[in-house]
């Protein structure tokens, strides 16, 4: 019977993970910690694996992972920044990931986040707690619909995101390097993410992370946006330099930004840290900046998204151990 480890598994997938092994005639072993030099004996013996990592696994993991006969990762989510594609595959090792789980998810709650931004929310939230019933400029919001919204990455999330922009009546601009003719009559696109960005109003970034476009969200883009736009991040930390981000904020360049990852947090989510200090003092600012709406890593999460996640991974660890490949393969 194969026999296959799955890493970083919460409470709740655990069920999901039973129902799809007896199904498969599978063996799975189950365990909440994730895969770190401490961790690694854990895998030998086993077949296959799949991860939910949000920490980078290391380049020293690789060889051993050879050494126990892994020929596969298969990563729980869209994003795999935290591996070394070159290094898995000298070691003989196909990553995959699950590229499209509930689209949806993700850009209803980036539209979500957008009109709070838009509407004022937070700010509102926060005079309403203070008693402060008061109509005031300072909360006065914007009609979407009114609106030029800028999509950056228009696949599977950045399609549905703009379709719902669209929905409300806005203009919808976007970039991609590779455009989609099913966004014909919805999105216009631009020949860079700076004239994407010049006029718009609210820009959401829906790109994977490469070296190529690490921080391509710094103060010198900052410079080019709208002074009352902002700026909606369900895609990847390293996308934003959060220093600059908050600087920019600071200096007016921007009016606000609503996150749902950030670009170190690895060791911060998803952990219960109620009463624990935290010692990432930028990390700190976000969670305390009246222009920022964070949530932690979340916009997935869904009951469909969830199923598909933990039945995504497990299914491509099956393919590579019965074929030798996977059709979600990324190196």
């Amino acid at each position: 019977m194969v026999s296959i480890k799955m890493f970083g598994v919460r409470d709740e997938e655990r069920p999901m993970a039973e129902n799809w092994a007896k199904e498969h005639n599978v063996n799975i072993d189950m365990t909440s910690d994730i895969l770190t030099s401490d961790t690694i004996d854990e895998v030998k013996g086993f077949d296959g694996l799949t991860l939910m990592q949000v920490a980078e696994v290391t380049d020293d993991l690789y060889p051993k992972l050879k050494e126990f006969g892994i020929k596969q990762i298969a990563q729980r989510s869209a994003g795999y920044d935290m591996y070394n594609l070159d290094a898995a595959k000298e070691n003989g090792i196909i990553i995959t990931n699950v590229p499209s789980y509930s689209p949806e998810s993700i850009a209803e709650y980036t539209v979500t986040t957008a009109l709070n931004l838009v509407r004022k929310f937070p700010l509102i939230e926060k005079r309403v707690k203070e008693h402060n019933f008061s109509w005031e400029p300072e909360i006065r919001g914007r009609v979407v619909g009114d609106m030029t919204i800028a999509v950056i990455g228009t696949g599977r999330i950045g399609y549905h995101v703009a379709k719902i922009f669209h929905g409300f009546g806005a203009k919808v601009v976007g970039y991609d390097l590779y455009p989609s003719d099913k966004l014909d009559g919805i999105l216009e696109y631009r020949d860079s993410v700076e004239d994407a960005i010049r006029d718009a109003d609210i820009i959401s970034l829906h790109m994977p992370a490469f070296k190529e476009n690490h921080h391509m969200f710094n103060y010198e883009m900052f410079k080019k946006f709208k002074s009352d736009a902002v700026l909606v991040n369900m895609a990847r930390g390293a996308l934003i330099d959060t220093e600059d981000l908050l600087k920019a904020l600071d200096d007016g360049l921007l009016a606000g930004a609503g996150l749902d990852v950030y670009e170190h947090e690895g060791p911060l989510v998803p952990i219960d840290l109620t009463g624990k200090d935290i010692e990432d003092e930028t990390f700190k600012k976000v969670l305390e900046s009246d222009k920022i709406i964070y949530s932690p890593h979340v916009a997935y999460y869904t009951d469909e998204a969830v199923k598909n996640l933990v039945e995504g991974g497990l299914n491509a660890t099956l393919e590579v151990l019965e074929t030798g490949d996977a059709s979600t393969r990324v190196n």
